[in-house]
């Protein structure tokens, strides 16, 4: 039978294949702390895919809650829930921002617009941007704090360019990430752009969210250069973000069932690139 570590290292693999290269590019005495907290990010980034109301979502999201507010070492029988307890006890990871990604967190279980940029800031903010930072404090507690800011940009340009790759599957859904000032500046709203089969209001709302990835994108590698060798693991997935934005920006058309994806092999030579001289100009 799979141990524990197994079992989360599989989920991981199967869920989130580019975190999971990332986190085999960390110290061997780092990767299950790693692995624990992308399974947990893949866990309840997931929940919506798994209910068909929102309520029982809610449920689920606080049952993590209770889960990681608990005190003790008692075992709760999830192999995913008992590793990120071990990781947070083990890391002195702080609580409060996994109760601030589960809040987060319950946007996705409704089809609630997004309302504001701000407000989407916020929520890549408390999701992907988070999940940096406590990787980061899983690495190297003592040089993370340094370079939260440098985090929050990562995270927003990952997370923006996560949702750009799931659009096909959102307006399958009916939801909408896409700001509703985005929106309104290229002529669209929400109803309107997850029924849109791609036309130019569409196409118009879509190069305005790649535009912004990049934003975010070139104020993280501004900073780059400057990260320790020690903490690139935990930024490691944004070494496939540029390449996915150009393979989004050379499609014609982004409609509903449009994939974007990576060769395996591209994928696997921007993280080993990264790895090795991480950010360092060309």
């Amino acid at each position: 039978m799979a141990g524990t570590s197994d079992i989360v290292m599989d989920g991981v693999r199967a869920a989130d294949h580019d975190r999971y290269l990332s986190a085999l590019y960390a110290p061997a005495g780092k990767r299950d702390a790693l692995l624990a907290l992308y399974a947990f990010n893949a866990e309840i980034a997931s929940v919506r895919d798994r209910i068909h109301e929102p309520l029982p979502g809610e449920v689920r999201l606080q049952w993590w809650r209770d889960v990681i507010a608990a005190e003790g070492d008692a075992e709760t029988g999830h192999p995913t829930a008992d590793a990120l307890r071990a990781t947070v006890a083990a890391s002195h990871l702080p609580k409060a921002a996994f109760d601030n990604m589960l809040e987060a967190r319950i946007f996705d279980l409704y089809d609630d617009p997004m309302p504001s940029r701000t407000d989407l800031e916020g929520y890549c903010g408390e999701t992907a941007a988070a999940l940096i930072q406590l990787a980061a404090m899983v690495l190297d507690p003592a040089a993370a704090p340094s370079f939260a800011e440098l985090a929050g940009r990562a995270g927003c340009a990952q997370a923006i360019t996560g949702l750009l790759l799931l659009l096909p599957l959102h307006r399958r859904r009916g939801q909408c990430y896409v700001p509703a000032d985005i929106l309104a500046a290229a002529g669209t709203t929400a109803e309107e752009f997850v029924k849109d089969d791609g036309g130019p209001d569409a196409e118009r709302a879509v190069a305005a969210m790649i535009a912004l990835a990049r934003e975010h994108l070139g104020a993280f590698e501004e900073g780059a250069a400057a990260l320790p060798s020690s903490l690139r693991p935990a930024f490691l997935p944004l070494a496939l973000t540029r390449a996915y934005l150009d393979k989004m920006e050379r499609k014609v058309r982004f409609a509903p069932g449009t994939r974007v994806a990576l060769s395996t092999l591209r994928r696997h030579w921007l993280l080993l690139r990264h790895a090795m001289r991480g950010w360092a100009p060309l």
